[in-house]
């Protein structure tokens, strides 16, 4: 028996082969080449072309047109701006830079009334010129009533004539007694418990 593959029709005399089978013999390759490209040929690839191939050509760049708007070495209006400036810019075209200056003093408020009444006492609200502010106590409240007057002439010296007009000190809030099934008609309440 030999080590080689010899099929039955390579056995046969020409005479007997046929004439197909003859042309076949003739075009056949013993490397099996022409099947395998064949067979890739046939079969569509979902990969994308490899790069450099099939690619459309890149659009071409528009000429500069404009020589002097190029930014050099020096800062221009087109460098990345520092957070500070772009922030105090748009407060600026807002107008908000009393509004920002107002809260910026107030969050000072223990340096302003100073460090035993900031304790006991928080601005509470800011409209239309009025400052509201809140107290623990009414002891406390009494202080910075006397305060007022200074205290709006030191914050518009600071922020501006005119900004604060008056500083409205309103003292802790206590439940009302005179509603419910324990109110007492005529009665004196809780005189001064809460504060």
């Amino acid at each position: 028996m030999t080590d080689s593959f010899d099929p039955a029709w390579e056995n046969d005399s020409p005479s007997t082969a046929s004439a197909e089978d003859r042309e076949v013999l003739a075009n056949h390759d013993p490397l099996g080449l022409d099947l395998a490209s064949q067979i890739a040929r046939g079969t569509a690839s979902p990969l994308p072309p490899p790069r450099g191939v099939n690619r459309k050509p890149r659009a071409k760049r528009r000429p500069w047109t404009d020589r002097n708007a190029r930014s050099g070495s020096g800062p221009d209006a087109r460098d990345p701006q520092p957070l500070g400036a772009a922030l105090g810019r748009v407060i600026e075209e807002r107008g908000w830079q009393r509004e920002v200056n107002l809260r910026h003093l107030l969050d000072r408020w223990d340096s302003l009334v100073g460090p035993a009444n900031g304790a006991h006492s928080h601005p509470e609200a800011y409209k239309d010129t009025v400052l509201t502010v809140r107290c623990d106590a009414t002891v406390w409240a009494t202080q910075l009533r006397m305060l007022a007057p200074s205290l709006v002439a030191q914050l518009n010296r600071q922020l501006g004539q005119g900004t604060v007009t008056r500083i409205n000190v309103l003292g802790p809030t206590a439940p009302s007694w005179k509603h419910g099934s324990r109110s007492v008609r005529d009665g004196r309440g809780p005189r001064d418990t809460y504060g």
